[in-house]
């Protein structure tokens, strides 16, 4: 078990940081709220990480806190596993510093679609980057000439699950997977150059969408 943690660690550092991240702001919550089961609604860390049109202009870095949140215990194991599943391999795909800010710009995408077509619903959790993460697998698997239809089917899997399911954001997962989709034209670019304008550019264009929102531009 050791060894399978080290050589995790090893393999996907950035992962591993998010994973812990997430686990940590989570126990956060379970102590103010006193809950395991009800974390986030007894706790003031909850809510001031939570992205929710109304308050984003004085708050806009919720539109990355948010990706750390989670309802409780359930949310956050259900989360943590997809990313220890998928999260390893894009990293090392991409490489860390690539990949951090995949995850990133995964976080803003998923929350830009939340501001711009679910204003009033207050969102949090990391399943919108996990959705980016999902159509980049696609694209890892397309890059590699591997058979696509395995990681296709989780895509269409966990899509169907945002439209059966009651409770999930369906603009997060569906901001983040088109996110993903963008990101993938450029990241498994062999040239680098490519690569980080790519990444470059949808940070941009993120950018001036949440600073419209938070009424940065006026």
């Amino acid at each position: 078990m050791e060894k399978t943690l080290r050589n995790y660690l090893k393999q996907a550092p950035v992962t591993a940081g998010v994973i812990a991240l997430c686990t940590l702001v989570w126990t956060v919550t379970a102590i103010q709220s006193h809950s395991l089961t009800a974390s986030y609604y007894g706790s003031s860390l909850a809510y001031d990480w939570t992205l929710w049109g109304p308050d984003f202009e004085a708050a806009p870095l919720t539109a990355i806190s948010a990706g750390f949140m989670h309802i409780d215990l359930g949310h956050l194991a259900v989360n943590m596993f997809l990313l220890l599943l998928v999260g390893r391999e894009i990293e090392q795909a991409l490489g860390g510093a690539l990949y951090a800010c995949v995850y990133l710009l995964s976080l803003l995408g998923a929350s830009a679609a939340v501001l711009g077509m679910d204003y009033q619903t207050p969102t949090v959790g990391a399943s919108g980057a996990i959705y980016a993460l999902l159509a980049l697998l696609v694209g890892l698997y397309n890059s590699r000439g591997m058979d696509l239809r395995a990681p296709i089917v989780l895509v269409v899997a966990n899509v169907a699950y945002t439209f059966l399911m009651s409770g999930v954001s369906l603009w997060g997962h569906l901001g983040g997977l088109f996110t993903g989709v963008i990101l993938a034209f450029f990241v498994f670019n062999s040239r680098r150059g490519v690569r980080w304008t790519g990444v470059f550019t949808v940070f941009l264009a993120l950018s001036f969408f949440l600073g419209l929102q938070a009424g940065f531009w006026g």
